[in-house]
């Protein structure tokens, strides 16, 4: 299970889709009301053109990234597990209704369906929330589905993951760079699990654990993200002076910081004039690394003095993560 993505670039389409993402009221979490105002009268009719625009410079011949992308993760895992496998969307399509029906025509005997929702991290607005879609159209139609639904777990530290990403990584950290940048999905910080957020200094660049009081890191977000960081530079040797982590997508104040925007402008006066980008929090490129990072970032860093940037794509299809999503599915 992936994002989802509109189904063209037009701006009607890419309105029909903003509206669906951001009426989840586990995205924007106002009363319906609020949001309904604050999204169909404010953000939308100024943000469709703006994104559909945004679109175009990514999409492909076959559509978008995203939806390609997965489905060539699909095609990649057919080739090494002999099982039905399909994919859902948490907005557009496909649904997850398609999506059991085409198992059920495949094997209408299944006893069991493994949920992948393809998000490393735990977070409210996205594995939370196509976890809890899919399970609405679970429960709703028991009669229908005798199958048990299991669901797979955040991955942010599970080793395969892990070395998954090292191995895509690993030929970009080869030539000369002065730096790398984690850029990972913003959240409110109000949407933080299990964390005092008075406590929570911003800007800090120390790893959450030495931050945050909580003893119970269960589903935080932002300790998660930063396990990911540890783990990662640890198995690929990256010093602690050659890499900082950011936040990008914020769609309003009190977010997490530090922003990738304001870090990508800052950098080039701090000395930092060769960068790497990363964002382990997708596993598909799509929108927000394509558009955002390798082109809009790196136009950013270049107009502020920068010299070189490199944007290490997503894992996509690499041999090592579809070998991972086996292992951490259980196949």
């Amino acid at each position: 299970m992936n994002l989802g993505s509109p189904e063209s670039t037009s701006v009607p389409d890419v309105r029909k889709y903003l509206n669906e993402f951001l009426m989840d009221p586990r995205v924007i979490d106002k009363p319906w009301l609020a949001r309904l105002l604050l999204v169909k009268g404010i953000i939308t009719p100024f943000r469709a053109p703006k994104s559909a625009h945004a679109y175009q410079t990514v999409w492909t011949k076959d559509g978008s990234p995203l939806i390609v992308l997965t489905k060539q993760l699909q095609a990649a895992l057919k080739e090494l597990h002999d099982m039905p496998i399909e994919i859902t969307m948490r907005y557009g399509n496909p649904h997850p209704r398609v999506a059991f029906e085409k198992l059920l025509q495949q094997a209408p005997d299944i006893d069991e369906v493994i949920l992948f929702p393809l998000y490393p991290h735990y977070a409210m607005s996205s594995y939370e929330t196509a976890v809890e879609y899919v399970k609405k159209e679970y429960n709703d139609n028991r009669a229908k589905y005798k199958f048990t639904l299991t669901v797979v777990p955040q991955f942010f530290n599970n080793d395969a993951y892990i070395q998954a990403m090292a191995d895509a990584m690993k030929p970009y950290l080869e030539q000369d760079y002065d730096h790398l940048l984690f850029s990972y999905h913003g959240i409110p910080a109000r949407h933080l699990h299990h964390c005092d957020q008075k406590n929570i200094p911003e800007n800090t660049g120390k790893p959450c654990s030495e931050v945050c009081p909580a003893v119970q890191h269960t589903n935080c977000y932002r300790y998660e993200v930063y396990e990911t960081t540890r783990l990662l530079t640890e198995k690929l040797g990256i010093p602690a002076d050659k890499f900082s982590l950011s936040f990008q997508s914020r769609l309003g104040k009190g977010w997490l910081e530090p922003f990738t925007d304001k870090r990508l402008e800052a950098m080039p006066a701090e000395g930092i004039k060769k960068l790497l980008i990363v964002s382990p929090a997708f596993v598909s490129d799509c929108l927000e690394t394509l558009e955002e990072l390798a082109i809009g970032g790196k136009e950013s860093f270049i107009a502020a003095g920068g010299e070189s940037y490199t944007f290490i794509p997503c894992m996509n299809t690499h041999p090592t993560w579809v070998k991972a999503v086996g292992k951490i599915a259980g196949l």
